[in-house]
């Protein structure tokens, strides 16, 4: 035709490019998964299009029924899935098709480690479900026309999944998408009749669109000479699955709907179904996953549930229903309460919404009770995962606050092995006659937590101490003071009091002792000058000559990282010097009259005591230098 158009040719982006090749060579075990995820976005597509006709009716031209159509044609060795959903236009075809619009791309890449059946896990957590078409296909074409457009509007896309991609304007009188893969002459076996039903079956059957495919039927000899009409038949059961009741769903089925709504590749490590009648009228299908996405500690990321109102679609991340630290939790919710004509404002204004946030939120942490409850391994699987977003809780729930407590686990002085975690349950149930405390250090790492010199006294009276070491902890314990009834007592904040637990001759020597080292703590206190806040004897040491804490109400270490890596300014704090007045090391200070000999033993005492902290020296030349000197004088 004179004067027609040709095809754009338009490059991939670099990221998608190696995301490709890694697909096409074969990175997923399980090829038939890309008809799952086809199916799925067609899925989607019929969704977004039931949505957008409530404001614009017009959008819905004919009085076709909803549906997705799988064909195939074994001679040419291709399969196409249509759906008459939404459609797209140019501009979201070249969104949707070519790039990778998902945060994150760049870290996903570095995190493959070239061990195919792992990289495959990650691939699958990350969710590229259209690109899965590559793994089986030499080509694929595109052709869709969005709802509303006219027929020359319609886009033909096509790559053979390298480098590039052409795009370019055709005719298609219906809305809607198909997508056409030839396929490769290895996978000829995904262009069988038999093999697509039962691929169908298995991926498809709780998707509430009819799914349909060219009826199964034996044929003869005179059959195959006459042009009948190709008859199609609906392969999935084509029902809402959250509309069903919970014995009539096999663990099979509420699997595969969560890969369906997660575009995850795995299973989800539980899950919860309930139907709520009364006040309010819902139902709710709530999942853990496995493994956390790589944009989790983007608080801005797309997260929530998928919305229905009376089985319609509304909206995927419909973010108003769970708080923040439970952004993890995938699933449906579907209400008779609030209206169709819905939009993120006004579901920020819905008491109802309100209400179903504050069930909802209790019904996903119960889960993650039951979890903990009847499976600790897999919920160890899950805390490494998402443990910290979970530390969110104390701090942005504060009505949950004690059931998320509960939740929480961590390293403790008792633990066999550093990734040994224990709750706050299994705490109080070891704690020793007398405690009425629990205990915790916060520490830079694992291994300055254990090796803290604040431990040594709980380590001489057996004591149990929950050890800290992730950069939110500090910031959650500013949020939690006590947990059934016990206090928490940070064990390097403040003067330490073990109350019953502190021998009872050693409390009447106190006093005595802290005023017998009176002059030496003043003497040490002169020399510091405004290096430190404090200079004082201490109780918790047993073999260390001293240490270094903090006042009660002054900002620690990890807040202070948190605020600076923020752009925040943060307050000036001084640590406080304690002396351990049992160390013969500071016994001997006590009659040093060499005022040279002095400094430098303070100077290396003071500096041993901030690195014991995972802090560093302010002046680490003049710390070697008196180090050195100290050591000469010994030899």
């Amino acid at each position: 035709m004179a004067g027609k158009k040709g095809p754009e040719v338009k490059g991939f982006e670099t990221e998608a490019k190696q995301l490709l090749h890694l697909m096409i060579h074969s990175l997923y075990s399980n090829k038939e998964i890309f008809l799952r995820e086809l199916i799925s976005n067609a899925s989607d597509a019929v969704d977004k299009l039931r949505f957008e006709s409530l404001s614009n009716p017009k959008l819905v031209d004919d009085d076709s029924a909803f549906e997705i159509i799988v064909d195939h044609n074994k001679e040419a060795n291709t399969i196409t899935i249509s759906d008459n959903g939404i459609g797209m236009s140019k501009e979201e075809v070249i969104t949707n098709l070519g790039t990778i619009a998902k945060s994150g791309t760049a870290q996903f890449l570095e995190s493959l480690s070239g061990d195919q059946q792992k990289d495959s896990q990650l691939i699958g957590q990350f969710g590229v479900g259209f690109y899965s078409s590559f793994i089986v296909a030499d080509e694929v074409q595109v052709v869709t026309k969005r709802a509303g457009l006219k027929a020359g509007e319609a886009v033909l896309w096509k790559s053979k999944g390298e480098s590039e991609y052409s795009i370019e304007n055709t005719q298609k009188e219906s809305r809607g998408t198909s997508v056409t893969l030839y396929l490769k002459s290895e996978e000829k076996e995904f262009s069988d009749a038999y093999r697509i039903t039962s691929i169908i079956k298995k991926y498809a059957d709780h998707i509430s669109v009819p799914v349909k495919t060219v009826k199964l039927q034996e044929t003869s000899e005179d059959d195959k000479s006459t042009d009948k009409e190709i008859e199609y038949e609906t392969i999935n059961d084509a029902k809402a699955l959250w509309t069903r009741s919970r014995r009539q769903i096999k663990k099979a089925e509420y699997e595969e709907f969560y890969k369906h709504i997660s575009h995850d590749f795995e299973e989800p490590q539980d899950w919860s179904h309930n139907r709520v009648e009364g006040k309010l009228d819902y139902t709710s299908l709530l999942y853990i996953p496995k493994r956390a996405p790589f944009d989790l500690w983007n608080r801005d990321a797309a997260r929530g549930l998928k919305l229905y109102v009376q089985r319609v679609f509304i909206m995927d991340d419909a973010e108003q229903f769970l708080p923040l630290y439970l952004r993890f939790v995938k699933g449906i919710i579907d209400s008779n309460d609030i209206s169709l004509n819905v939009s993120r404002e006004i579901l920020q204004k819905d008491p109802v919404v309100d209400s179903m946030r504050s069930a909802i939120t209790k019904r996903a942490i119960d889960l993650l009770t039951k979890l903990r409850t009847k499976k600790k391994e897999k919920y160890d699987e899950f805390w490494d995962q998402f443990g910290q977003v979970l530390k969110e809780g104390p701090g942005e729930d504060f009505t949950n606050r004690e059931k998320v407590a509960k939740l929480l686990q961590f390293s403790t002085t008792k633990g066999e092995s550093e990734r040994q975690r224990e709750g706050l349950d299994e705490y109080i149930e070891r704690m020793k006659e007398g405690q009425n405390k629990i205990y915790y250090l916060v520490a830079e790492s694992i291994k300055s937590a254990t090796n803290s010199p604040h431990l040594e006294i709980f380590k001489k009276k057996d004591i149990e101490v929950i050890l800290m070491h992730e950069r939110i902890d500090e910031w959650m314990m500013g949020h939690l003071n006590e947990y059934e009834g016990k206090q928490f007592q940070d064990i390097s904040r403040g003067a330490l009091d073990l109350g019953d637990l502190e021998d009872k001759e050693k409390q009447e020597d106190k006093e005595k002792t802290e005023k017998k080292f009176e002059s030496l703590v003043a003497r040490i206190k002169t020399l510091l000058g405004d290096r430190v806040k404090e200079v004082r004897t201490t109780n918790r040491l047993t073999d260390s000559p001293a240490c270094l804490t903090i006042d009660d109400n002054d900002m620690g270490s990890q807040m202070r990282k948190i605020m600076e890596a923020s752009g925040q300014s943060v307050p000036e704090t001084k640590p406080i010097f304690e002396v351990n007045p049992e160390h013969p090391l500071v016994a001997k200070l006590d009659n040093e009259s060499d005022e040279e000999m002095f400094e430098d033993v303070i100077t290396v005492l003071f500096g041993q005591a901030s690195l014991s902290e995972g802090g560093s020296i302010d002046e680490p030349g003049d710390f070697s230098a008196k180090l050195n000197k100290l050591l000469l004088k010994l030899s």
